[in-house]
């Protein structure tokens, strides 16, 4: 199967680059956090080698026609902070999600990372649709969403069974093709300005 381009990305504070065995410490940091799993559905980390194992399946991912994890990185001071990917992907439509180290959260670090996926996803990818879902109480996320202009859909009851058996509602939104090359979203122009994405790709 032919792998999907995966491009390094620039942004203001940012590098996005393809997540590598090299993060091993650096997500073991942040995913042994009880503040990061369980928003996002997983148990956290108990050792490196649950980190690792993470990371080797997300490698092999793109494998099997799915585009891979970008390494969020600071850039002032080359730490890696976070993932962010579009995942279930399937030719016109995907999903997008992240997970970011607390000791970097409200300083807008992911609403900077998604929105250069979201013009990966839309102007390399070519999709159609890229959707958003989080647990009703992820706060945090429900103001992602909100800054990078996904649209509400509704809320999927039971949608999700969390590590510990417990079944969860989750929020959906989206960002649709319309939407996206219409001007409906108001940082895209001034963002793109911005960003820099390396066309070779991996």
């Amino acid at each position: 199967m032919i792998k999907i381009l995966l491009p390094v990305m620039e942004t203001t504070r940012l590098t996005l680059r393809p997540l590598s065995l090299i993060d091993i410490d650096d997500v073991f940091e942040y995913a042994q956090s009880p503040l990061v799993g369980p928003n996002a559905g997983w148990r956290p980390h108990t050792s490196k080698l649950e980190s690792e194992a993470f990371i080797k399946y997300s490698i092999k991912k793109r494998e099997f026609g799915q585009p891979g994890i970008y390494a969020i990185v600071l850039r002032k001071n080359n730490k890696m902070i976070g993932t962010i990917e579009i995942h279930s992907y399937n030719q016109y439509k995907a999903e997008i999600g992240f997970v970011l180290n607390p000791d970097y959260w409200a300083q807008g670090i992911v609403v900077e990372a998604a929105k250069a996926v979201i013009v990966y996803g839309f102007e390399i990818l070519r999709l159609k649709r890229l959707q958003y879902g989080y647990f009703l109480f992820n706060v945090r996320s429900k103001r992602v969403c909100e800054k990078l202009e996904f649209t509400k859909e509704g809320i999927l009851r039971n949608k999700f069974q969390n590590y510990n058996g417990e079944i969860i509602d989750e929020v959906v939104a989206s960002i649709t093709h319309e939407d996206y090359h219409s001007n409906k979203i108001a940082w895209i122009v001034e963002f793109k300005k911005g960003l820099k994405v390396d066309s070779k790709g991996f």
